[in-house]
């Protein structure tokens, strides 16, 4: 596959698209086909080497992602071939108190898609199963893209309020809804799919 991928850290100039290996797809797992990475500041700083994050390379970054599900890992339910989805890209382990409790966010192992591991600004990326929402008729590929990092905030203060109920519906503004609510329906599935 193709991809934007940097060896060392620095400015715009280290990126370079290159061949880089297809990411496994094991239990659990989905493949997206990216049809959109948007550009998260993030991104910019993984690719910088802020000192919070100690990344492998070579990498890929990118952790706002859409897509089509290309291929589906053992165990996997829910999620079919052909699927248009967009990533939630905090990635948890989903065992642990904090991530059985619906509080996932505060898991040991919590991490954000494109640190730790391969981003989205590739042809494919490989994600937990649970970590892909359908994308609302409508929206396009570019406006999906946009939304799932920026969700993450309003997310984790929702959920920590008395009374919330997750699986209502939910309103929230964002910048790929500019002059639009987003209307987001919360994730019912926790855990792994």
């Amino acid at each position: 596959m193709n991809a934007v991928v940097f060896h060392r850290h620095g400015g715009a100039d280290t990126l370079v698209y290159e061949e880089a290996p297809l990411p496994t797809v094991g239990p659990g797992d989905v493949l997206v086909r990216v049809k959109a990475c948007a550009l998260n500041h993030l991104d910019i700083w993984i690719r910088e080497g802020i000192p919070a994050f100690t990344v492998p390379l070579p990498h890929i970054g990118g952790s706002d992602v859409a897509g089509i599900v290309e291929r589906v890992g053992a165990g996997v339910t829910g999620v079919g071939l052909g699927d248009r989805v967009f990533v939630a890209p905090g990635l948890s382990c989903w065992a642990c108190e904090f991530c059985l409790s619906g509080r996932d966010n505060l898991c040991t192992s919590y991490h954000i898609l494109g640190t730790r591991v391969n981003g989205g600004m590739a042809e494919f990326v490989v994600v937990p199963a649970v970590n892909v929402l359908p994308i609302p008729p409508g929206l396009s590929f570019e406006q999906a893209a946009a939304f799932p990092l920026t969700a993450v905030t309003p997310g984790t203060c929702c959920s920590g309020w008395p009374g919330f109920d997750p699986p209502r519906t939910s309103w929230y503004w964002g910048p790929a809804a500019a002059s639009a609510p987003w209307r987001f329906r919360w994730p019912e599935r926790q855990g792994p799919a």
